[in-house]
């Protein structure tokens, strides 16, 4: 027991420093001054961050990100959560090909799905080519496999069809239903899902690119700009990335544990 504890105990660390050491490189280089003849940096600022944060341009790029991918995700998730909850509780026989469809945006390349967009939507009777709405309209899109998997997985884990059954037979409706039983039990799926979604929308870079670049600067577009004119002020605005995922996944989690407490 003790060789295997000791054992698991070394691959953790290994696969930890194995993530971790490129993050403290990039936080090195953001506060080094000089870093090119010797193993450690020469030096040490914050200078870069002081001219990071007084930008306003990066304020905004990160407002803007975050409004985007908020937006999509509460989207998806008022979308996707009742709809995979119908299909599975009360018409399983399309659980086949509504999964099929959700899962199709793998199989579809950003590029070939922001070209086939603005093809689609440079003009017609909508036209939001070189708009927000059709950045987010291609983030919902990508984000559906995500979404579906983790919280199809979270009903099959609590057999949703029997708790609806139960629920029913004890006198609750559909919505109750729904609304009592089957959201609580599943809402862990859902954060997880939420997260993943988010942090693969808060580093997509081809979609924001390709849709609207430069005329709604969001923090991709910003850090691509920024990684031209100095490597320093680009290594800090990784790691402030990293750092605000961070702190919205800990938000996150947090409030889904006191909401868990606050059932019991």
């Amino acid at each position: 027991m003790k060789e295997r504890k000791w054992l698991h105990t070394s691959t953790i660390t290994i696969v930890l420093v194995y993530l971790f050491l490129p993050l403290l490189a990039t936080f090195l280089y953001s506060i080094a001054t000089d870093w090119y003849r010797t193993v450690l940096p020469e030096g040490y600022t914050f200078q870069w961050y002081a001219d990071l944060y007084a930008d306003p341009r990066f304020m905004d790029a990160i407002g803007r990100t975050l409004f985007v991918c908020g937006v999509t995700i509460v989207a998806s998730l008022v979308t996707m959560v009742p709809s995979i909850f119908i299909v599975t509780v009360y018409l399983p026989r399309w659980e086949r090909w509504f999964q099929a469809l959700v899962t199709m945006p793998y199989a579809i390349p950003p590029v070939v799905l922001a070209v086939g967009l603005i093809k689609i939507y440079s003009s017609g009777p909508i036209e939001l080519s070189g708009t927000v709405w059709i950045v987010i309209g291609a983030y919902f899109i990508s984000i559906l496999p995500y979404m579906y998997q983790g919280i199809r997985n979270s009903m099959r884990t609590v057999d949703a069809v029997r708790l609806v059954d139960a629920a029913e037979l004890l006198g609750a409706s559909k919505m109750q239903a729904f609304w009592r039983v089957i959201f609580p039990t599943i809402l862990p799926g859902i954060m997880v899902s939420t997260l993943l979604s988010f942090s693969i929308l808060f580093g997509e870079f081809v979609l924001a690119n390709l849709l609207i670049g430069g005329h709604y600067e969001m923090i991709q577009i910003y850090l691509k700009r920024r990684m031209d004119e100095n490597g320093h002020l680009s290594s800090a605005i990784v790691v402030s990335y990293f750092v605000l995922i961070f702190l919205l996944s800990w938000v996150i989690l947090r409030l889904g544990r006191m909401q868990k407490e606050g059932r019991k």
